[in-house]
């Protein structure tokens, strides 16, 4: 079992196949870390790995001893008040208004297997060997109550995750105002941060900072996980690269606000820590109720980024994500909504299909604008009832339809918001978030609804299983284009509002529960406002995600290069659109669109009925290679080679290698051309270098060593051809 305790020294260490995690119980009955980084050897003592003395100027613990003081020790749930004066990972409120707790080690568990965390996604296994957990038992006897600490260590896989439970045993009402679901202290500062950071239509570009004494935070407190920050955040030495180098990652599990924050003090000690945004949160227990924080998967790598990389890939492609589309090839799919917005009929939307099936498309996806009386973004939502007006055969007559075509049906919703002018909103106004006596602020001329209200999420359920139930789907596309203002409810007492932004997440997650439930065979896709809620919440539920509202190929290259930081191909919504491009203009060829688009899960967002017949037949011939190809591509491991975050930035490469190392497929992209250009060589990644390749369209064969140590030439591809601006080479290797 990969979890060992010391029972004389009182230590923990959590062992993967790759990393060692071990922290101890201090002589006050706190919890202290002693070391996170490369694998160690077990052994029956690490007590050598803690050390303390007394020091100028600080508080300790116990009258009398200089020496044993909270502020200059590394600690594994740190509380504030008692000698530590960084920012704690907990505060409770007691009915005497103070904060001060004592929470000592009671007692621990280990055992095999995971447990699922109450009402939020969270990793899973599919045998009890996969993984070992430990508990830990918290307890504050003044106020009776406790906190359960759970560890799970993925061995194979090379993560661990971590969340807490706080549990009101007394008598007394509690407020936990700060739950964070893991904190971690590490020896010293020397490293840079990197985040996941963007807007609307540039979601997760890459920034890096040199850590600094003080606070540095990314956050949400838009009622998402947002487009503005990931829940992500990562802390690699300054001279990691992709494929060297000490590097720590943390990503919550989870969809809502969020703080991801490191704190550096006075002795350099760097304070790593993530959950749920303190901001505008707390959370009432009453006698004998319990809070549960989300998930936080920790992976450390000293192989650089690119291999912690791999470790998200795997673990959230394999046991977070779930269902039957986890590992099932994605079909590639074409989407209505850019060649028609609102503007269509049943007549149009079928010669869309009929169109798309002669090129091999296999979804057609009917987007925004079929139900209610919705023209533009100003009506309906909320009333999931289909539009007579434009399918006047009915939604279920048009979806078996196109399933008489040899296509599958997928259908848009945003089921959490409501339109002003629509029948929901007015049957019950009293349902959207909102504060009393106070002016409504709007966002794409729609409001939230409360899915803290259960009867809310009942009712939304009632619709969508209704039409679920009644047509062919196969797919459906979960929108959410709205942040949350003025946010309260109607419905909670004063003492819970702080409350509603967690509620309203566990509201979306047991709706999403339900339908995947009911509704297996059904692939849900992800989608907020594009890749504004693209996180490890949503995965767990919608196998992917759509990961921008920007299909512009070139801006797409630092969307799907940031993103794959943390996600995995698979997960990833990439469509080919029509030029120019709709968000910001560029015009690039139908090859470099698709060669962008073929790394995630493929498809089409333009009216095929407009294209010349050699446009079709070139999308005929994208889509039989990438149906040839996408196992690799959607399963296979993920190289990032050239970033367009560097400094020049004006190439991108990467590469998908399958498992056995048998295929790989490159992707080589340049943004602008350049006058006399030197010889351009590409460095592959992942090969086997025992293995002969042969590379499609060429007569000559490579060993893997040669491709990646002296590389390949691209120039020996398009040595004849006039350089242009957004240009791309796709290679496919094969083993000979």
């Amino acid at each position: 079992m990969p979890i060992f305790y010391n029972g004389s020294t009182r230590e923990f260490h959590l062992q993967t196949e790759k990393t060692s995690y071990i922290f101890s119980v201090l002589e006050n009955g706190q919890l202290g870390q002693l070391y996170y980084g490369k694998k160690l050897r077990h052994r029956e003592s690490f007590q050598r790995l803690f050390h303390v003395e007394a020091t100028p100027n600080t508080a300790c613990v116990n009258e009398g001893d200089l020496v044993f003081s909270l502020d200059i020790l590394k600690q594994e749930y740190p509380a504030f008040g008692t000698t530590d004066f960084r920012e704690p990972a907990y505060q409770v409120l007691q009915e005497n208004g103070s904060r001060i707790t004592h929470f000592v080690y009671q007692d621990h568990s280990i055992r095999q297997g995971k447990n699922k965390l109450e009402g939020l996604p969270a990793t899973y296994v599919e045998s009890e060997d996969e993984a070992a957990t430990l508990e830990i038992s918290l307890y504050d006897k003044e106020i009776d109550v406790e906190i359960r600490l759970s560890y799970t260590v993925f061995d194979e896989l090379n993560a661990i995750t971590r969340s807490a439970r706080f549990i009101n045993h007394g008598q007394a009402e509690v407020n936990v105002a700060r739950a964070m679901s893991a904190s971690i202290d590490l020896t010293d500062s020397n490293f840079e941060m990197v985040q996941l950071s963007g807007a609307w239509s540039r979601e997760r570009h890459i920034k890096n900072r040199k850590l600094v004494p003080g606070m540095q935070s990314i956050a949400s407190t838009r009622g998402t996980s947002s487009a503005q920050h990931n829940p992500f955040l990562a802390l690699k030495r300054p001279e990691t690269t992709e494929h060297q180098g000490e590097v720590y990652g943390m990503s919550l599990v989870y969809s809502g606000n969020f703080l991801a924050q490191v704190e550096v003090d006075h002795y350099d000690v760097s304070r790593l820590m993530i959950g749920i945004n303190p901001f505008e949160f707390n959370w009432l227990l009453k006698s004998g109720e319990a809070f549960q924080t989300p998930e936080v998967v920790l992976v450390y790598s000293a192989e650089g980024l690119n291999d912690m990389s791999q470790t998200f890939h795997r673990l959230f492609r394999t046991r977070l994500a779930r269902g039957q589309w986890r590992d099932r090839e994605r079909p590639v799919l074409i989407n209505n909504w850019e060649a028609t917005y609102f503007d269509f009929d049943e007549k149009k939307i079928f010669e869309l299909a009929k169109a798309s099936k002669a090129l091999g498309v296999e979804l057609f996806v009917l987007d925004d604008g079929w139900f209610g009386k919705r023209d533009s973004d100003t009506t309906s939502l909320g009333d999931w009832t289909p539009d007579s007006r434009k399918l006047p055969n009915g939604l279920t007559q048009l979806a078996k339809d196109i399933n008489g075509l040899g296509m599958e049906f997928g259908l848009w919703f945003e089921p959490e918001m409501v339109s002003k002018v629509s029948e929901l909103y007015k049957a019950h106004p009293e349902w959207v978030i909102r504060v009393p006596n106070r002016q409504m602020s709007h966002g794409r001329n729609q409001l939230v609804l409360d899915f803290s209200r259960q009867e809310v999420v009942d009712y939304i359920h009632g619709l969508m299983a209704g039409v679920l139930r009644d047509a062919p789907i196969s797919y459906v596309k979960w929108d959410m284009n709205r942040y949350m203002t003025e946010v309260g409810s109607l419905d909670l007492p004063a003492d819970r509002q702080r409350e509603v932004a967690h509620r309203y997440i566990l509201g979306v997650y047991s709706l999403y529960e339900r339908l995947t439930a009911e509704f297996p065979h059904v692939l849900f896709e992800s989608c907020a406002g594009g890749g504004s809620r693209f996180d490890p919440g949503m995965l767990h539920y919608a196998p992917q995600g759509w990961t921008s509202d920007d299909t512009d190929a070139v801006e797409r290259l630092k969307i799907q290069y940031g993103t794959s930081l943390v996600y995995p191909i698979s997960s990833m919504g990439a469509h080919v659109s029509a030029v120019p491009n709709h968000q910001v203009g560029r015009m690039t060829s139908l090859e470099t669109r698709a060669n962008v688009a073929y790394f995630g899960a493929f498809g089409y967002e333009l009216d095929v009925t407009m294209m010349t017949e050699a446009e079709k037949e070139t999308v005929k011939q994208q889509i039989a290679f990438y149906k040839e190809n996408r196992s690799l591509i959607q399963q296979g491991r993920f190289y990032r080679i050239e970033s367009p975050f560097a400094e020049d930035g004006n190439r991108t490469s990467w590469v998908a290698v399958s498992e056995d190392q048998r295929e790989a497929m490159l992707g080589f992209y340049q943004v602008l051309a350049q006058p006399n250009p030197g010889l351009t060589r590409i460095f592959f990644k992942g090969l086997n270098p025992e293995f002969e390749y042969a590379i499609e369209g060429m007569d000559d064969t490579f060993y893997g060593d040669e491709l990646m140590a002296a590389g390949f030439q691209l120039n020996r591809i398009r040595s004849n051809e006039h350089p242009s601006d957004f240009s791309s080479i796709v290679l496919k290797l094969k083993q000979v």
